[in-house]
């Protein structure tokens, strides 16, 4: 239990210091936590809600925030993570953990080789184009956030940078959607009680606490070795996940 708690602290810290780190909290609660995959998923999702929440209130803070393409962003992934949580419920567990790795994996390689913006898309809330992209990649990140447990900003914000929105607006866009997805997956998670409160309860407090000693540590340390080192344990642990996920179907 020592042991992870510790892993817990880390996942916040380094969360708070790349942005990159909180998908790897659903492997370390499956291994460590007695949970099932489901549980672990479910659990790590509701904890997600509350240190997004702290999130959201320190980008506001700061004035960060585009609420115009937040709000559509974050209104589509509510809607589409409730049916995510469903699906998890009836979803082989081997396919759950196969996708859950190759979520890792792909949050590996964003941070070792992060999308260079595109053109600079600026978000003009008049334009039904606009509107409809926010809400297409809400849908999606919102459904496979709900089916694996998630937090969303792990896929927005590659996904957000590639298409040429500021890395700025990308990142405070997805702790808005973030705080969203917990939200409702958790309501359908809810439904089938697989969410451990005694877990959530306890992880949140040192999640928030790593959260908040890496914001105010991602000043004095290199950005880039960090993202290298957490983009090479997502790749080692999504590959090791992806192995054995393939070899139970």
């Amino acid at each position: 239990m020592t042991l992870l708690a510790a892993t817990v602290c880390l996942v916040g810290l380094l969360t708070g210091l790349t942005g990159v780190g909180g998908i790897l909290l659903i492997p370390a609660l499956s291994a460590s936590a007695g949970l099932s995959v489901q549980s672990a998923m479910a659990t790590a999702l509701c904890s997600f809600f509350f240190v997004g929440l702290v999130a959201v209130w320190l980008q506001q803070r700061r004035q960060v925030i585009d609420w115009a393409p937040a709000r559509p962003l974050a209104i589509s992934a509510a809607a589409t993570s409730l049916l995510g949580a469903v699906a998890n419920a009836y979803a082989p567990v081997a396919m759950l953990k196969l996708v859950l790795s190759l979520l890792i994996v792909f949050a590996g390689a964003s941070a070792l080789f992060p999308p260079k913006p595109g053109a600079g898309l600026g978000y003009d809330p008049s334009r039904r184009a606009h509107k409809a992209l926010m809400v297409g990649i809400g849908a999606v990140v919102g459904f496979f956030s709900g089916l694996t447990g998630a937090g969303g900003p792990v896929l927005s914000i590659p996904v957000m940078v590639a298409l040429g929105f500021p890395p700025l607006l990308s990142i405070a866009a997805g702790q808005v959607l973030q705080v969203a997805v917990a939200a409702c997956g958790t309501l359908g998670n809810l439904c089938y009680g697989v969410v451990d409160f005694r877990v959530v309860a306890w992880i949140t407090v040192l999640e928030i606490a790593g959260l908040v000693v890496g914001i105010r540590l991602s000043h004095r340390v290199s950005p880039v070795r960090l993202r290298r080192l957490v983009a090479s344990v997502c790749l080692l642990v999504g590959a090791y996940g992806c192995l054995r996920a393939l070899l139970g179907l």
